[in-house]
């Protein structure tokens, strides 16, 4: 594994890899992108389903190149947000691809929010599940109301179920999304999925680094697809500043570790 460090020190992404419309169509596979950021396209068969997408219009300075235009994706059969922070929901995306995009789906209060700002949303709770086309989804629990603690953001409260991961069953394996959030015991206690799209920012409101390690060796047999990295030049803010090289002295079995490109495709095998 190599990793390149810009001159602030940062780890940054893999070159970017430009995404098609040959992505998108059916081919009797299922394949994983990291879209850059926490965000992650699923192609699985003839079903194609984003979650958390920023493809443009984000307010901090990227490290890497967006791998599809909002202008150029063909088709979606789901849009899925995990929260409200605006490095996971972004209103500027969501309304380009309104077009192209058969539904929504959020927990409680983004799901509000994309509903009044006209995108078909549907609600979902904690545990619950739906299906897009021949991909089963559950809510799974995460724990990132970090706002409470801050003044600025106190006119409300921040209710837990307001932020999700989402567990994904395709017909060539399952796939977890753990989302924004702190290590929690029900983490540690999942069905051993095929893959983690994994986020190990050693951040107090999202898993921390030590955090990420004792999820990845829960299951020792996932491979782990390094997301939330890479991305944003803040050099400062720990939750964009993991190196997936670290990882590699105290994960078992550490081949299992994928760094992609923005925009490579995953094989789900």
């Amino acid at each position: 594994m190599m990793i390149l460090k810009n001159e602030k020190g940062q780890a940054v992404a893999p070159k970017t890899i430009p995404m098609t419309h040959r992505d998108f169509y059916h081919d009797h596979e299922t394949r994983i992108y990291w879209l850059g950021g926490g965000g992650v396209m699923i192609h699985s068969h003839n079903t194609n389903i984003m979650i958390d997408p920023v493809l443009k219009d984000f307010d901090m300075p990227l490290l890497y190149d967006i791998p599809i235009s909002t202008n150029d994706v063909p088709t979606l059969d789901g849009l899925l947000i995990t929260h409200i922070d605006n490095d996971h929901f972004s209103k500027s995306t969501c309304n380009d691809l309104k077009k192209v995009c058969q539904k929504y789906h959020a927990p409680h209060y983004v799901a509000d929010v994309m509903n009044k700002e006209g995108y078909r949303t549907d609600v979902h709770n904690i545990q619950e599940t739906f299906e897009i086309n021949n991909v089963k989804i559950m809510l799974t629990r995460a724990v990132h109301n970090w706002q409470n603690e801050k003044e600025k953001w106190q006119y409300r409260y921040w209710d837990e179920r307001e932020y999700c991961g989402y567990w994904f069953e395709t017909v060539d394996g399952t796939i977890w999304l753990p989302g924004d959030s702190r290590l929690i015991e029900e983490h540690l206690h999942m069905k051993e999925p095929d893959v983690i799209l994994f986020d190990f920012s050693d951040n107090e409101w999202h898993i921390t680094f030590e955090g990420a390690i004792q999820l990845a060796n829960t299951y020792p047999n996932a491979k782990l697809i390094c997301i939330h990295w890479g991305s944003i030049d803040a050099p400062k803010m720990t939750p964009f500043n993991g190196n997936p090289e670290d990882l590699l002295d105290r994960v078992i079995n550490p081949e299992r570790i994928k760094v992609l490109a923005p925009g490579e495709g995953f094989q789900l095998r």
